[in-house]
């Protein structure tokens, strides 16, 4: 049963699902509301007492943002959605290992995707939860979809928090500054430094620009912060959302404005940097089909080593999850 409240009338239909209502959740809904890039939203979760209650909490802000359709219900909601987004899963147990929590998960993952699939069977799916290179590739074989149409968010967090650091470094804005994060989200994820420009200027000579010599130790530990930043951020407050809340919107907007825009989400590999099978993250071009192209890097040697080992390492963890 739809639960909704509907305020004003949109000018563009963008319907877009979320499934699961918690942090990560909402503030995607909330940043979504505020750039107003849809004109629908449903928001499902197991308890669905709480999906009534973020839609309430945020349609009593629609008269600050645009018009658009906010509703909570059930998957058969989801039905027409361009893109839904999957924030869903289960919170780490006391004593409980991240591998039986990632078993938690991927259980979890197996019962949602197919009826998000069955209600929306056009639609693309947005991966969200973590481990989420090993979600997206158990949610691609659960939904059976194209490899283009199932899409983690891979390290578009990574690649943000990456730039904004090095733009605070050089004393830039972070949006003028080109620089990757590649391979998983997580602890083998690797800076592409061979790169790595700002306004099309490599960094060792732009450095004197902004009155600092180029060293690689400096660069080093300033990606340390940037892989490291999660856990400096759950120390203090528990958990992060905001952010990657609004990389969501970011992808999503790509999507339904058809933006084939270059981002860092994590897909299936074929053959690139000699990796298959298995969902990490490379820059692709993502518009209305999804992800559209997965584009080639002139890596370094060392830089496509540690792509490789990157993708071992969740090769590994796949492996020992299904066992």
């Amino acid at each position: 049963m739809e639960h909704a409240m509907n305020l004003g009338r949109p000018t563009s239909e963008r319907k877009i699902g979320l499934v699961g209502t918690g942090m990560v959740g909402s503030s995607f809904a909330f940043a979504l509301m505020i750039r107003g890039r849809a004109s629908e939203l449903v928001l499902v979760d197991a308890n669905a007492e709480k999906a009534v209650g973020e839609m309430m909490d945020l349609v009593h802000g629609l008269s600050f943002a645009r018009p658009m359709k906010i509703s909570a219900g059930g998957y058969e909601d989801l039905a027409g959605c361009h893109v839904v987004v999957v924030a869903a899963g289960a919170s780490q147990r006391p004593g409980e290992t991240r591998l039986d929590l990632l078993g938690r998960n991927a259980a979890i993952f197996r019962e949602i995707l197919p009826q998000v699939v069955r209600h929306n069977p056009d639609g693309i799916i947005l991966i969200a939860t973590n481990p989420v290179d090993i979600l997206t590739y158990v949610s691609l074989q659960a939904s059976g979809l194209p490899a283009s149409r199932v899409i983690g968010s891979g390290t578009i967090l990574d690649t943000s928090r990456f730039r904004s650091q090095l733009g605070q470094y050089y004393g830039v804005d972070p949006r003028s500054v080109h620089a990757i994060i590649i391979g998983e989200h997580g602890d083998t994820e690797l800076p592409v430094w061979s790169l790595a420009n700002i306004g099309g200027v490599r960094l060792q000579e732009f450095a004197p620009m902004a009155g600092k010599t180029y060293r690689q130790d400096e660069m080093d530990a300033l990606f340390v912060q940037v892989r490291d930043a999660a856990y400096e951020i759950i120390k203090r407050k528990g958990s992060t959302y905001y952010a990657i809340g609004l990389g969501l919107v970011s992808i999503v907007e790509a999507i339904v404005g058809d933006y084939r825009s270059v981002l860092s989400v994590s897909t299936l590999m074929t053959g690139q940097h000699g990796v298959s099978d298995i969902c990490l993250s490379l820059p692709c071009v993502v518009g209305a089909g999804g992800v559209e192209e997965v584009l080639s890097l002139n890596l370094s040697g060392a830089e496509a080593e540690g792509f490789r080992a990157s993708a071992q390492k969740l090769k590994t963890t796949l492996m020992r999850l299904d066992q």
